[in-house]
């Protein structure tokens, strides 16, 4: 299912609302939302935007997808919909894109508020940034409320975050659907993605329905217990087309380690009316990821456990092409699979490997047999 992310902002302008363009995938979603914004997380773009024209003016042909979608969206009309943008240093490339961006809405005659916070990328064990980040969250509240002309409340920021942490809860619920085969795990990831473009509200009903809509009955023809299952890794999930070949493969996505699905629904803090308090717990207590860098030694462990948890064969790494941090840590997580006799494939998928996948078809359905020749 393709979303029509314009569609979607237009309706939430319609509605009144000011809508608050994110990136990277983690930002502050519930200080945000008790501040009457709505976040959007501008993630997984591809197929919303139909080229890279614009921002390839910008940036060099060897710069991620991700990067290369978001600059184009920002910078095309449909961004003006957008009330202003929001973004933390995460990658090299990424955390060198708001004056980039703002250079190339300057030069189009147009401008868009610009808020940056600075995540200290540090072990809390070796150095203790806690005060200089709750400060960067007091002075995120401070801009938020001169920008916006809103006022900060204890109370809806509590709310606000009881309604995130269930929809964090209904995610998890979902993704457990996918687990027993019960759901696809693409209408999974559409519906996540969905998610991202939506009130916390639409949020609920989008995975309430999603949950209640399903039968007894399993989603696949083949029975679940002949089906060997693998877990998904990378920054974003494959293509349709890939995610087809690995279900009609005789393979089962048992769990995910996406940054845009598992990864960004796996931390759930304690509630908290301090926000300074509350996101030091959601930065540094994450669930591993490339894009905070502190996480990094608690990779191999996190995936070793989800590995233990879902009883997973193997591991598919879905690499975005030029993404560094993810290809700095490929070698060493498939080598620590591998001497645990833990099957692995990589596949890379490229800015124009939308509909030309059948390479990584044929791929998936050689590790497919692998998996049976091993069971």
């Amino acid at each position: 299912m393709k979303i029509d992310i314009t569609k979607k902002l237009e309706q939430l302008k319609k509605d009144g609302r000011k809508i608050l363009g994110c990136f990277p995938l983690y930002p502050p979603l519930e200080l945000f939302y008790a501040m009457d914004l709505v976040p959007v997380v501008l993630w997984g773009l591809r197929g919303s935007v139909p080229d890279t024209a614009e921002s390839d003016r910008l940036l060099q042909n060897y710069t991620c997808s991700v990067a290369r979608h978001l600059t184009e969206f920002v910078l095309s009309e449909d961004s003006g919909l957008l009330d202003g943008l929001f973004m933390y240093n995460a990658c090299d490339t990424l955390r060198n894109l708001p004056e980039i961006i703002e250079k190339g809405l300057e030069k189009n005659g147009r401008s868009l508020p610009l808020i940056k916070v600075h995540i200290p990328m540090v072990l809390p064990a070796q150095t203790d940034a806690s005060a200089y980040f709750k400060n960067e969250i007091h002075h995120l509240v401070k801009e938020l409320e001169e920008r916006f002309d809103v006022s900060f409340s204890k109370d809806k920021f509590v709310e606000a975050v009881k309604k995130f942490k269930h929809v964090r809860n209904l995610m998890v619920r979902a993704e457990n659907r996918v687990t027993q085969g019960r759901l696809s795990f693409l209408n999974f990831a559409d519906a996540i993605h969905e998610c991202w473009f939506s009130t916390v509200e639409e949020q609920i009903r989008i995975l309430e329905s999603l949950i209640e809509g399903l039968s007894g009955e399993v989603e696949f023809s083949t029975d679940n217990n002949t089906r060997h299952g693998v877990i998904l890794s990378g920054i974003l999930p494959p293509p349709t087309s890939v995610i087809n070949a690995i279900e009609s493969s005789g393979l089962r996505v048992v769990g995910n380690d996406i940054a845009s699905l598992g990864r960004s629904y796996a931390c759930m803090p304690e509630i908290s009316e301090d926000p300074g308090a509350y996101f030091l717990d959601f930065y540094y207590q994450h669930f591993p990821c490339p894009t905070l860098l502190y996480t990094g030694d608690r990779r191999t462990t996190s995936l070793f456990g989800l590995m233990e948890k879902t009883g997973a064969s193997g591991v598919i790494f879905v690499g975005e092409k030029f993404c560094e941090y993810e290809y700095f840590e490929f070698p060493h997580l498939v080598q620590q699979l591998k001497d645990k006799g833990i099957q692995t494939l990589e596949i890379e998928i490229a800015i124009e490997d939308d509909a030309q996948t059948s390479a990584h078809d044929s791929r998936i359905s050689a590790f497919a047999e692998l998996l049976k020749s091993n069971a």
